[in-house]
């Protein structure tokens, strides 16, 4: 890769010789990430109508900010929100946001909550900040995910003032732990833990914070897709009473980078914290995306989306998250029987195992990722290291699970 450190050429290239050196000298720096045997991340891969929907709409070259700019664009996202309040059985009317992935999904939903439960305390955040601000008290979990803590900082309400409730074992929230709640308050829930895939019991903290009148925003970045599942919809009973959502759809809607999404119950909010208006952008009867996040341009990420859900349809889409849970439970049975422990109930898609202590698992993990077969990597869960496997991908089979395991036995009786 030291060949693409060089000072800024001062002549034009050929643009058959850029592309030659890119895949050369680029292509074998990549990591197998949208395979079927990476593990590693919650990262799907992309399904071939929305990898090649993303090809065309890059090819488009939209910024899809406005309906009278680029109308397919807008009607696109208009289309797709639809159907993802239908898939994900949210409260029809939600305001919805295509933006970059979860942590900006979370920002705009809860920049969202910010403007609603201070314009209930008459305060106009937008028009004046949050000098002399109500105080607005977070409640998060102690295993709430980076990227909330991050959007929390990042709207000014703090990264270290949260009040955290203590989890169980499998790092769910405990209800019963959570504080007196006092408005102006946002309560942040979270569906499947990045580690050990669990969820946080939606219908009780949707109970105590809407009976103290807080915003409650659900982390939904993989594990609100269950709800695209009969089999597995009961682990996202009582999300709906929530205020607003984040996800991402290049998890389980296995869409290109980039694609998140934020829903908000009443589109009002969302416009609130989110619009902008000048004489040069003219708005029209339709819904007009550049009001619902936070950039003005952007690319079209809807169409992706719209890609993904046309050729998945239901029940594709459902077949695709029941399979990969399958998988990591095939996983989890294979590893166990070989004598090794798994630290998490096996209740989605993730799976934590260690194969002794620390050192040797971390060795483990090191001789399967220089085996190539498949890629998964370290976690640290409770005070145990262990290894973690995340089933993502659309094209993921029983097959490689099998082929996968092989391998992770075989390095491990090393």
């Amino acid at each position: 890769m030291d060949a693409f450190v060089e000072p800024l050429p001062e002549k034009p290239s050929e643009p058959d010789d850029v592309l030659k050196m890119l895949d050369e000298l680029g292509s074998p720096a990549t990591m197998g990430i949208a395979g079927a045997r990476f593990f590693g991340f919650v990262i799907g891969g992309s399904v071939p109508a929305a990898l090649a929907a993303n090809w065309l709409a890059t090819a488009w070259d939209q910024n899809a900010g406005l309906f009278l700019a680029t109308p397919i664009s807008a009607v696109l996202e208009e289309v797709a929100t639809d159907w993802l309040i239908d898939a994900l059985k949210l409260p029809a009317g939600c305001g919805s946001a295509f933006v970059t992935g979860a942590t900006v999904a979370n920002f705009t939903a809860l920049a969202a909550a910010r403007h609603a439960v201070l314009a209930r305390a008459g305060w106009d955040v937008e028009a004046r900040g949050l000098f002399g601000a109500p105080e607005i008290q977070v409640v998060v979990s102690d295993e709430a995910h980076p990227s909330v803590i991050k959007s929390l900082g990042m709207l000014g309400l703090g990264r270290d003032r949260v009040v955290r409730v203590p989890t169980d074992g499998q790092g769910r929230m405990i209800a019963e732990r959570m504080p007196e709640l006092r408005a102006p308050s946002i309560v942040c829930l979270q569906v499947g833990n990045v580690n050990t895939g669990a969820f946080d019991p939606a219908v009780e903290i949707c109970r105590r914070a809407k009976a103290a009148g807080a915003w409650v925003h659900v982390d939904g970045a993989f594990g609100i897709w269950a709800a695209v599942c009969p089999e597995l919809a009961h682990l996202v009973e009582g999300c709906e009473l929530a205020d607003s959502w984040a996800t991402d759809a290049h998890k389980w809607l296995n869409v290109p980078y980039d694609s998140g999404l934020a829903f908000v119950r009443d589109a009002v909010d969302l416009r609130g914290a989110m619009s902008m208006s000048a004489p040069y952008l003219p708005q029209g009867a339709h819904r007009e995306p550049l009001m619902h996040v936070p950039e003005l341009s952007r690319r079209a990420r809807g169409v992706d989306v719209w890609a993904a859900m046309k050729s998945l349809g239901r029940e594709g889409l459902a077949e695709l998250v029941s399979r990969n849970c399958a998988c990591a439970r095939r996983f989890a049975d294979g590893l166990r029987a070989a004598g090794h422990e798994i630290l998490n109930e096996v209740v989605l898609n993730q799976v934590l195992v260690a194969f002794g202590d620390a050192e040797r698992t971390r060795a483990v993990i090191a001789a399967l990722q220089e085996d190539g077969t498949c890629w998964a990597g370290p976690t640290v869960w409770q005070g145990r290291t262990a290894m973690r496997i995340s089933v993502s991908s659309w094209a993921t089979t029983e097959a490689d699970v099998d082929r996968s395991l092989e391998a992770m036995l075989r390095v491990a009786a090393l």
